[in-house]
This record gives structure tokens, sequence and C-alpha cells, in this order.
């Protein structure tokens, strides 16, 4: 598949392009994808406002693809609160030696 999957005003705001609506499967595989291309743009980017600006983009990714599994934003923080309930963050910023 050629191409990116893109934001969708991204069309409407710069016109010119030529796009299309994607399956379900090449939907999912488009959002893996991104996500792990707007990963390493979050591991490149130097400053933090470029890293803020990455970061953004990672939820939309990882909110989509939660979404394809028909989980709603709410239902996800709920499983992050859970999973940090039980078993913590990564706040007390631990390293594991094993």
């Amino acid at each position: 598949m050629s191409g990116k999957l893109v934001r969708d005003r991204l069309p409407e705001l710069f016109g010119g392009q030529t796009v299309r609506v994607l399956s379900d499967s090449e939907y999912v595989d488009a959002l893996r994808a991104k996500l792990t291309e707007e990963t390493g743009e979050y591991l490149a980017a130097l400053t933090p406002v470029q890293r803020r600006a990455e970061l953004a983009d990672v939820l939309e990714d990882v909110l989509a693809l939660a979404a394809q599994d028909g989980l709603s934003p709410a239902e996800l923080e709920g499983m992050r609160v859970a999973k940090a309930t039980e078993r913590g963050t990564f706040g007390a910023r631990l390293w594991w030696q094993p």
C-alpha cells in the first residue's frame, strides 16, 4: 500500500491530494504503521515542544487502535487505572535488575 494514513481534516486543509477510504483490515494495518512512525518521531524529537506534539500523535493512534478493538477512551483509561492500581505506575523510576 503506497501513501500513508493521515488525519481526517488534512485533505480539506491542504487539498490537491488523492485520498480513499481504507477497508477495516487496511485501516488497522495503517494505524499500526502510523504508531510505529509516530513513536519513532517521538524518540527522535529533540525539544520538549516537539516531544509533546509527537506524544499527542501517539495518543491519537492509540485511541484509534483502541476503538478498533471496541474500547472507548474511558474504557481504555479504566484499564490503565486498574493496571496502575494492581501493579503501580512508572512514577518511582524503578529499574529491575534480574
